[in-house]
Formats: structure tokens, sequence, C-alpha cells
């Protein structure tokens, strides 16, 4: 599958959340709700997930691969600096 659009919603709020990006692929299929969250060792981004009744938070949906999520989180941080460096 090839990542055919990257859309970026930038936090109004100050937090460790700054961002939260859309990801269509092959112009098919989206997965939403993607954070780019500001962490101890920079930027990295967390799947979509949901709380679970024993309070724990499970993923809806992430990639199955390391290098899968290498990828993904390569071309959501590359539209996040865009879309800083576009604000000047």
């Amino acid at each position: 599958m090839n990542i055919t659009d990257v859309r970026i919603r930038k936090m109004t709020k100050e937090g460790n959340m700054k961002a939260v990006a859309s990801v269509t692929f092959d112009g098919q299929f989206a997965v939403h709700d993607i954070k780019i969250i500001e962490g101890d060792k920079g930027l990295f981004i967390a799947m979509p997930s949901r709380k679970t009744p024993e309070g724990e938070y499970r993923d809806i949906a992430h990639p199955i691969s390391h290098e899968a999520r290498e990828v993904l989180q390569k071309a959501i941080l590359e539209a996040y600096e865009k879309v800083l460096l576009s604000e000047g």
C-alpha cells in the first residue's frame, strides 16, 4: 500500500499533542485521528485508540511491521513539518 495523502490538523491548545493526522492509502482507504505527540525524545505518532472496560487503551488501526510504522511516521512528520514551515 502506498500513502497517497496526509492531512494535518494542528492543535490550538498548548500541550504534548501537537496535531492530528489523516492518512489515505492508495486513494482508497483512510485512517483518521493519528496523533502527533511531542515526547522526551522528540515527535512521534500514536495510532487511533479506544479505552477498554479495563481502562487500557487499544489501537483501533495500526501498522503490523516496524518498517510500516517507520514509513507511516516519516510521512506524517514530514507533512507536519511542512505545515509548520508554511506558517512561518
